[in-house]
């Protein structure tokens, strides 16, 4: 009986060593869990979301010059179509209000102004007089990186656009622009959506800028609905790709993070779900080259 009870004291000694040593670990691993920083995405490697900003600057730094002809040769040209398929959507109108986000060599914003200056000269027209809002329209090219910037204002000089009043110029975060709420008519981002770190933050924030009535429209490279033609594709884009910036730009690493980039994009259904729970409505998408890339749409109502 000596023996036995000697045990069970043992045992329920040895029993509260072992909850006390378990309870330590726990609180070791919580503290360890509360200080790490929370991860995210940066193609294919998981990197801590306070770097993945600085990492994607350094990418749009590296391409900023080669941009726009690397852009021409990965699609063979069909961005531009892509480009105006996107405006098409957007409705321009004189005096509109628009914000180009992610759109600093101003491919995007040149579109829609065009749009809106043919707009207002039908409107002319029709009136035989002058178009009072031609003073209120703007459209606002914003980028969070100051080289992509400076190449679209390249290239507004060039088409004449350096001194239009139309046209405003600002550096910016998409998950934090420095917009008021429910200003805007319009919110475009081409092929930038992927680059922001929380994407239903730059969601959200689209949302409050724009005013009622106020179309968002995305265009990304998204995930291919043909069967058999993802194959294709992934060659493409793995074996091509990267090697054609290292040859355009001396800069594979950069392509490297764009191939890898879209394939960890949500698909065009949980993307279309993400828009919604920003708050817009009437959401769709239309897919383009068999969803190579997706033109996703929604309205605040």
């Amino acid at each position: 009986m000596t023996t036995m009870a000697a045990t069970r004291r043992m045992g329920r000694q040895s029993w509260r060593i072992f909850s006390m040593q378990a309870r330590r670990c726990s609180v070791a691993h919580d503290h360890t869990s509360s200080s790490d920083p929370k991860l995210t995405n940066f193609g294919y490697r998981e990197v801590p979301e306070n770097e993945k900003s600085k990492l994607v600057g350094n990418v749009f730094t590296n391409v900023a010059r080669s941009y726009d002809l690397m852009n021409d040769l990965m699609s063979m040209g069909l961005h531009r179509l892509w480009k105006d398929r996107l405006v098409s959507k957007l409705h321009p109108f004189p005096g509109m209000q628009h914000l180009d986000v992610a759109g600093g060599t101003g491919d995007v914003a040149f579109r829609v102004l065009h749009a809106i200056h043919k707009a207002e000269h039908r409107a002319v027209g029709k009136l035989g007089g002058k178009s009072e809002a031609k003073n209120e329209t703007r459209v606002h090219v914003c980028d969070i990186n100051p080289n992509m910037l400076e190449v679209g204002k390249q290239r507004a000089h060039k088409l004449g656009l350096e001194n239009v009043e139309d046209l405003v110029w600002m550096e910016g975060d998409a998950e934090a622009l420095s917009l008021e709420d429910n200003s805007m008519d319009g919110y475009t981002i081409a092929f930038g959506i992927r680059n922001v770190t929380h994407i239903d933050r730059a969601l959200k924030e689209a949302h409050r800028v724009l005013r009622r009535g106020g179309r968002f429209l995305c265009l990304e490279l998204s995930h291919v609905s043909i069967p058999g033609f993802q194959q294709v594709y992934d060659a493409y884009s793995f074996a091509v790709i990267p090697a054609m910036g290292e040859l355009v730009s001396g800069d594979r690493a950069s392509y490297q993070y764009l191939v890898e980039s879209i394939r960890k994009f949500p698909s065009q259904e949980k993307f279309a779900a993400m828009i919604a729970d920003a708050g817009f409505q009437e959401v769709q998408y239309e897919n383009l080259v068999g969803g190579v890339v997706a033109i996703h749409s929604g309205l605040k109502l």
